[in-house]
């Protein structure tokens, strides 16, 4: 198949054909799905890689995410930030529309653990958040060429202040002096106020810090995903009804809340696809990195971040083809 010079396989399609029913068609899914298989690979290689290693080696897993989560992250959140397209108008619908799905996502998960009396700081993130980033980008990229791929970079930016205050505080024990003690300290939350402070300031960072922090920013994602294949060595597997319950509400309560969200704040057209599908989106693997970077088992957190990364072969095509 051609992939035109936007790096859009659907681009033209998209342009010719407005209808919904052709664009759901056979030869559309097919490829939706490997494309959708080739980008969640790189996670379940490195995973893989990860868990393997950690048979053969004696690996610190405690050390390694202390180095993830206090140096590579920080370094990616600030270059994104930095580098970053946010304007106002731009992203006012949209911040609205995501702070909306994460607070529907928030309360559910809440109420579902406090049924069942579950840990909350390990249940609650991987459901919560989702992988709009490493996985969604460039798979919009993919779909709906640049148009698409910019309006997820800025869906992804907001989750990012969410899944690193908000994620912090859950994972910590809530409004606690404790937890706001944590979270004032991290590395993490200084990347993204020293991320937006750039971008909006005006400040320039020399060209050989720019390439710094992007150098160290690349390497957060994949060794996040190798720690998360390091954490699978000591993961007592969650296969249980509450894992079922947990990937409802990351795809499908997912979905009907960026449905709602999508309504109420009025987004249409190809906007509105792509919240709906980045909402649906697999576990985000850094809510399986963050617990243990804070003291909190990740058993059930890794485990909703594979299962979902494997399904996700079949609920992104899926949720293209609701999305319309």
């Amino acid at each position: 198949m051609h992939i035109n010079a936007h790096g859009s396989l659907f681009e033209d399609r998209l342009q010719t054909n407005s209808s919904l029913l052709s664009f759901i068609t056979l030869p559309i899914v097919r490829p939706m799905i490997f494309y959708s298989f080739m980008q969640m690979l790189p996670i379940l290689l490195l995973s893989l890689g990860g868990y393997v290693f950690a048979r053969l080696y004696a690996i610190d897993l405690d050390t390694l995410v202390v180095i993830i989560s206090d140096l590579f992250m920080p370094a990616l959140i600030f270059i994104s930030l930095y580098k970053s397209d946010i304007h106002p108008s731009l992203v006012l619908g949209l911040a609205g529309a995501t702070t909306l799905i994460v607070i529907l996502l928030t309360l559910t998960s809440f109420l579902y653990a406090k049924a069942f009396k579950l840990d909350k700081r390990s249940f609650m993130p991987s459901l919560i958040f989702m992988n709009s980033g490493f996985l969604g980008i460039p798979l919009m990229q993919l779909w709906g060429g640049t148009p698409a791929m910019n309006l997820i970079v800025i869906y992804d930016q907001i989750q990012t202040i969410f899944i690193f205050t908000l994620g912090i505080l859950i994972i910590t024990g809530g409004l606690t002096r404790k937890s706001l003690g944590t979270i004032v300290k991290s590395p993490i939350l200084w990347a993204v106020f020293a991320g937006f402070f750039f971008r909006f300031s005006g400040l320039v960072i020399p060209s050989a810090l720019v390439t710094t922090f992007e150098f160290g920013g690349s390497a957060a994602p994949p060794l996040a995903a190798f720690a998360l294949g390091v954490s699978l060595k000591s993961t007592k597997w969650h296969l249980d009804k509450h894992i079922a319950g947990g990937l409802v509400i990351r795809f499908v309560g997912g979905f009907l809340f960026a449905l709602l969200a999508t309504r109420l704040f009025g987004i249409t057209g190809l906007s509105r696809s792509v919240v709906l599908v980045a909402s649906t989106l697999p576990s985000a693997v850094f809510t399986s990195v963050l617990p243990i970077r804070y003291g909190v088992r990740s058993d059930f957190g890794s485990t909703m971040v594979i299962i979902s990364t494997i399904l996700g072969i079949l609920t992104i095509p899926l949720s293209f083809l609701l999305a319309g």
